[in-house]
């Protein structure tokens, strides 16, 4: 059985998995600028039978056609892989070299475990069938994302449905996890900037203090999600930055707020922009403030889709994959995640692979401490291979 062959050569690359890793652990670099990363990924394939496209929506990105021999479809497969500006705390003997720029995501996992489970599909293209399309992605941190380029420069085109895998240190190693229908939150960040009059702390009646206008904004803001928002509806709206520092006698003229809104709803999100507006707009008159707002909405509600998905969960769960305890259904994720650029397009399957290391600390994603069960890899590259083996030949 092909996928057998798969897994037992997948086994014996296991350390080459690990090894391109940490490789990448040590040399990341953020989005938008994966120069080096990017050549990696392209030198990786460097004689080998497959079809190499580079600079994929002119932002670095990478697909890899394997076509194998016998009929099927196409079948893409997503890894990404930038990183995160943030300094490394882990200790590990191979942090990143890069100061403030740090793999605190995994996608340093999932483009080593997708470089070698491509390598192996090739070896095996022979008794492959249909086509798959490895899809190297740049940029998925940081808004617009990379995905959406990547789009538009034609990557779906000719194919069928789109797989994907995160692996997931708030999951234990071993686990596998899916979900049918909305599985990420869409998203939207603002900037705000309040300008007032500033003047002597001791004489308020001749100044404009925007510190007073900007917190009562702050407050009125998380009215849209209580009471304008359906309570069936998930929506959060948050204030990550309140930039007024100053001096104790000084008040502040000028004050900017910076954030973002996530949603589990698309119908959500014209509601709470206009609103966010509406409010931003009637406290700078209320207190006689002037106000800048720079509003863009980006990644989309993420949805899979629900055949695809079923296909997948119920490959997994036929499958013999000696190193996966459980295959189960899980709750929706609030993080964003570009990948719903593509599961807009074409029926999408994206899914979690455990890697929490076991009796070690829980560190999130985006923590200067995180860090993967190096096991994940192997697991993540089987899990990978079974729902697109069993993609390939469905006919629906």
């Amino acid at each position: 059985m092909l996928l057998d062959k798969i897994y037992k050569r997948l086994e014996e690359k296991e350390n080459k998995m690990i090894d391109i890793r940490r490789h990448l652990h040590e040399n990341p670099e953020l989005s938008f600028q994966e120069t080096k990363t990017a050549s990696y990924i392209e030198n990786f394939y460097k004689g080998k039978d497959c079809v190499v496209r580079s600079n994929v929506g002119g932002i670095k990105g990478i697909t890899v056609d394997i076509k194998g021999s016998k009929p099927g479809k196409c079948i893409a497969i997503r890894a990404d892989f930038d990183a995160l500006p943030i300094e490394e705390e882990t200790g590990l003997p191979f942090s990143s070299k890069n100061k403030g720029v740090m793999h605190a995501c995994g996608h340093d996992a999932h483009t080593a475990y997708m470089l070698v489970l491509a390598e192996t599909l090739i070896e095996f293209k022979e008794e492959l069938s249909g086509t798959v399309r490895v899809i190297h992605q740049p940029a998925e941190e940081v808004p617009p994302g990379g995905a959406i380029s990547m789009v538009e420069d034609g990557v779906l085109n000719g194919v069928d449905a789109v797989l994907g895998i995160h692996v997931m240190s708030t999951m234990k190693t071993g686990e596998v996890f899916y979900k049918s229908g909305k599985v990420h939150t869409g998203r939207a960040t603002f900037k705000v900037t309040i300008k007032g009059k500033g003047g002597h702390g001791s004489m308020p009646h001749l100044a404009n203090d925007t510190i007073v206008g900007a917190a009562n904004f702050v407050t009125s803001v998380q009215t849209i999600i209580s009471r304008r928002i359906n309570p069936f509806d998930s929506a959060v709206v948050t204030i990550g930055s309140f930039d007024g520092k100053g001096s104790a006698n000084v008040i502040k003229e000028t004050v900017f707020l910076e954030g973002d809104v996530r949603i589990m709803n698309e119908d959500c999100r014209s509601i709470i922009e206009e609103e966010f507006s509406r409010l931003l707009r009637g406290t700078c008159e209320a207190y006689d403030l002037s106000y800048t707002l720079d509003y863009k909405n980006d990644y989309p509600v993420l949805e899979n889709d629900y055949e695809v998905t079923k296909l997948v969960a119920e490959a997994l769960k036929e499958a013999n994959i000696s190193e996966v305890s459980s295959v189960a259904e899980c709750e929706a994720q609030t993080p964003s995640e570009d990948f719903a650029y593509y599961a807009r397009q074409k029926p999408s399957c994206f899914f979690y692979v455990g890697a929490h290391k076991e009796g070690t600390t829980m560190y999130p994603h985006h923590n200067p401490k995180f860090d993967i069960d190096e096991k994940s890899l192997l697991i993540s590259a089987k899990s990978m291979a079974t729902g697109l083996l069993k993609c390939l030949k469905e006919d629906n």
